[in-house]
């Protein structure tokens, strides 16, 4: 269902918008990654997913979007899974971790919720943390289009080189906070210039401010 549901997805987009993607071969082919994207409309996860091959995506949801037992279940077949956005959602951690473990990519969106200027903005440490965990590697991904998302309007997909965890943390259950703040810092850093193009490092005080 889940390939057969990106075949219909990827003729549908390729008839609505001009869509490109970029960066494919970063995505590797022999293992499961974390691909952490920024996020500008709902239609980002299967954006995502189409420049995929092969291998299966899954992805967080917030619950509401699993009210409907028709329309969760369908998200559900396709890889989603709930999350309780600021509630401390402890299990979601978990859940990320198996679906890695099986093979799956995990997609992650780190602002936590859509960017309304199109501009990439300060994300959270999940994703580093669930990368600290399993050891898999962060792909960062960047989707750019015009102010808004139309009709035959030009999409680009955009996928960056795999930043490892082991880089910047030692792996296992218990990762150093502050060590989970530089990953993170490390692959917005990589959304933002896939995004936005090349931007001067941060400051101390920036850094300082985010620990």
């Amino acid at each position: 269902m889940y390939h057969l549901g990106r075949a219909v997805v990827w003729i549908a987009f390729h008839l609505c918008y001009s869509l490109r993607f970029e960066g494919r071969e970063n995505i590797p082919k022999d293992r499961s990654v974390i691909l952490a994207s920024n996020h500008r409309t709902n239609a980002d996860p299967p954006l995502v997913a189409c420049g995929v091959k092969k291998r299966k995506c899954c992805f967080m949801a917030k619950e509401e979007l699993f009210r409907n037992k028709l329309f969760g279940g369908l998200i559900r077949a396709l890889g989603a899974f709930p999350v309780s956005r600021g509630k401390g959602d402890t299990k979601v951690i978990d859940t990320a971790c198996e679906r890695l473990e099986e093979g799956r990519h995990l997609m992650i969106f780190p602002e936590g919720t859509r960017s309304k200027d199109g501009k990439v903005h300060r994300g959270h440490t999940g994703a580093a943390l669930i990368s600290a965990r399993t050891g898999k590697e962060i792909v960062p991904v960047g989707i750019v289009f015009g102010e808004k998302l139309k009709f035959r309007c030009r999409i680009t997909v955009k996928y960056g080189e795999p930043i490892n965890p082991a880089d910047y943390c030692e792996i296992g259950p218990e990762p150093n906070p502050r060590a989970l703040v530089k990953l993170k810092n490390a692959y917005m850093a990589e959304i933002k210039k896939l995004v936005e193009g090349e931007q001067p490092e941060e400051s101390a005080e920036e850094v300082k401010a985010d620990e």
